[in-house]
């Protein structure tokens, strides 16, 4: 399987480094900075923002803050501020697109994501969202969720709880005001598009005449590997392959000025500003893609720049990212040539312009804003079940407790529950699964149980929603496996490793209730546990039989260091956690915690006999201090150790 951490592409570092490589100021030449005044032309305004992630009210912490020219530091952020841009940005010109190269929804705000993503509709809605890519995280639930509901306003299953809830105005969702486009997403079976591949617009060029503006989508190789977006039923076509055919086919359609909004990224210096030194795979195609392409709008990599780089025959195009989380407005200008429709790139501008909280908040947008944030604290209090004692992260000596046991439960639950409407149809049997694994303490990257559900005496047990939603989960779905029984075998092994010094290192995995085994505490690592010594109902492990096995997908494709699940067949993709979660708790109305019985150890008492030292992982915080979010946090440390940024074997991660 994919190990979604590396990318093949050649980085800065590598044979392709050259002068020209490190990019221009925002001016493509010098005479684009008085081509406000080339009235022989038709000017063009393109607006784009990306990864907004539905932060309606603006990131916290760190990501509140920009950088830009001389260190010059900027407080950005929220869809009140950005609507009052938007409205200013767009004065006086008669031909304005507002687009994004995708992750505008699923959100990491609860405001935005505990409602459906419903809230980050309706307010792109009243920004004048013209046009969309689809991202990776556009396909976190599924692609008929995107088209059927996103954009249709489809309701499933229950109007109000799950999805369909009145917006800001008394109105049931209606979905999207605008397309999403992607052009190498497409269904694995038959190898047809998910979405349309690109749009063509048109401008006004005055005395009655239309120009048009091919815009190609692109979402990053690979999404439907990645831990969210895990999807069996789909696969990404080469980014440069797909570019270049759809190039082909515009210029064919008539289409001379042609722009490239793809959902991919690179990094090019700390100043949102400007651009310097770039790398990634959206800078290698940039490099390399059909010359017929006139800009490039990047996003995925949650990077700020603005730059000109060479195409293929040495013209200068923008080649730009507007950071994440609504931190940045980009603004490209182009001037098409009235006869032929084509783009002078000579005139050519572009300027990322941060969302400062400086200006007079746009008045609608606060509204939408403030209503949803007074919704979600309402819902957060909802009841949706009761437990009759506490359930915590504390593990006793062997590894287990009573908050593992309750997810590895709730693991097996959700891998036996059939497919709902908007689930996209499987590629493979949804054949239940037999039994369930969960990391509580990885070796590497975040666990999926985020808290405690301490039992609330004053309310005798109330669940609400909120401590559902906030104990259990990062966004990534249920997955069920085949596996065979030596990989299980192999798992459980895996619990314990070398550490330096001699000692041993323990990541427990929690078993599903169905589930007993016993390991030596005196045995050698990778030789602790006898098949014959684990139970699943009752049946002794059979190590050359397949099983069904659930666990969350972050764990299947070895982001928690269980790389004996690596080759597992026929997956089957379940709802995201948390909401999965969710619905287990309403289900099961009344949750008790279970024994700490699953796990058992033999030849405790002889002399050198270890269970092992559990790592302690630290909290993954912002430059401030203050705590990254659990879906951020957990591809940060599973694919770069932590750092922004930071280079991988072979390349740089795929950050969010």
């Amino acid at each position: 399987m994919r190990d979604i951490g590396r990318r093949s592409f050649i980085t800065a570092a590598g044979a392709l480094a050259t002068a020209s490589a490190i990019g221009s100021n925002a001016y493509a030449t010098g005479h684009a900075r008085d081509a406000a005044s080339a009235d022989e032309y038709v000017d063009v305004q393109l607006l784009n923002i990306t990864d907004l992630h539905g932060y309606l009210q603006g990131a916290p912490g760190a990501n509140s803050l920009i950088t830009g020219a001389g260190g010059k530091t900027y407080t950005v952020g929220g869809v009140a501020y950005m609507a009052a841009h938007l409205e200013r940005l767009r004065d006086g010109r008669d031909n304005s697109l507002f687009f994004a190269p995708g992750d505008l929804f699923s959100g990491w705000e609860f405001d935005a994501s505990s409602f459906a993503d419903e809230p980050t509709i309706e307010a792109l809605n009243a920004m004048g969202m013209d046009f969309a890519s689809a991202g990776n995280h556009e396909f976190d639930k599924s692609a008929a969720f995107l088209t059927s509901h996103m954009v249709d306003g489809d309701d499933f299953p229950v109007v109000g709880r799950d999805d369909d809830f009145k917006d800001s105005t008394g109105r049931r969702f209606e979905g999207a005001k605008f397309p999403y486009y992607c052009a190498n997403m497409v269904w694995n079976a038959s190898g047809e598009p998910v979405l349309a591949p690109y749009n063509i617009e048109y401008v006004d060029a005055g005395r009655g005449r239309r120009l048009a503006i091919g815009f190609i989508h692109l979402t990053a190789v690979g999404t439907e590997s990645f831990p969210g977006s895990y999807q069996p039923g789909l696969r990404t076509l080469d980014e440069l392959e797909t570019a270049n055919r759809c190039a082909a086919e515009l210029k064919k359609r008539g289409v001379h000025a042609i722009v490239l909004s793809m959902h991919d990224g690179a990094v090019a210096g700390s100043d949102f500003s400007s651009g310097k030194n770039p790398s990634g795979p959206a800078y290698e195609l940039a490099l390399r893609v059909s010359p017929d392409i006139d800009a490039i709008i990047t996003g995925h990599w949650h990077c700020a720049f603005t730059m000109m780089l060479p195409d293929p025959n040495g013209d200068p195009r923008p080649f730009v990212e507007a950071g994440c989380y609504g931190q940045i407005i980009n603004e490209i200008n182009l001037r098409l040539d009235p006869d032929t429709g084509a783009v002078i790139r000579e005139l050519t501008t572009s300027t990322n312009h941060p969302n400062t909280r400086d200006v007079t908040p746009d008045p609608e947008l606060r509204s939408i804003a403030g209503y949803w944030a007074d919704y979600a604290s309402r819902r957060a209090r909802t009841k949706i079940g009761t437990q009759t004692a506490s359930f915590t992260r504390r593990r006793n000596a062997l590894g287990e407790s009573t908050m593992g046991n309750l997810v590895a439960d709730w693991a097996l639950w959700a891998g036996r529950q059939p497919h709902g409407p908007m689930d996209d149809p499987a590629y493979h049997p949804n054949t239940p699964a037999d039994l369930a694994v969960i990391a509580v303490a990885p070796r590497v990257g975040q666990a999926v149980i985020a808290g405690d559900l301490i039992r609330n005496q004053e309310t005798d047990g109330t669940l609400t929603f909120a401590q559902a939603w906030n104990s259990v989960g990062f966004g990534d779905p249920i997955l069920t496996v085949t596996v065979t029984g030596r990989q299980i075998h192999d798992a459980l092994e895996e619990q314990w490793a070398p550490t330096a010094g001699g000692g041993l290192g323990f990541s427990p995995l929690a078993v599903s209730g169905n589930v007993r085994y016993t390991f030596d505490a005196a045995g050698p690592v990778g030789r602790r546990i006898d098949p014959a010594d684990v139970f699943i109902n009752g049946t002794a492990l059979d190590t050359g039989r397949r099983y069904r096995l659930a666990a969350p997908s972050y764990t299947l494709i070895n982001q928690d260091g269980f790389s004996a699940f690596t080759g597992f067949t026929a997956p089957v993709r379940h709802t995201r956690d948390y909401e999965s979660f969710i619905s287990f708790v309403r289900t099961k109305k009344q949750l008790t915690p279970a024994p700490l019985n699953r796990v058992r150890v033999k030849n405790a008492q002889v002399p050198g006999a270890r269970t092992g030292t559990v790592t302690q992982r630290q909290q993954l915080l912002q430059a401030d201090g203050s705590v990254v979010p659990r879906p951020e946090a957990a591809l940060r440390t599973a694919l770069t150790g932590g750092a922004e940024g930071q280079r991988a074997p072979g390349g740089f991660r795929v950050p969010c």
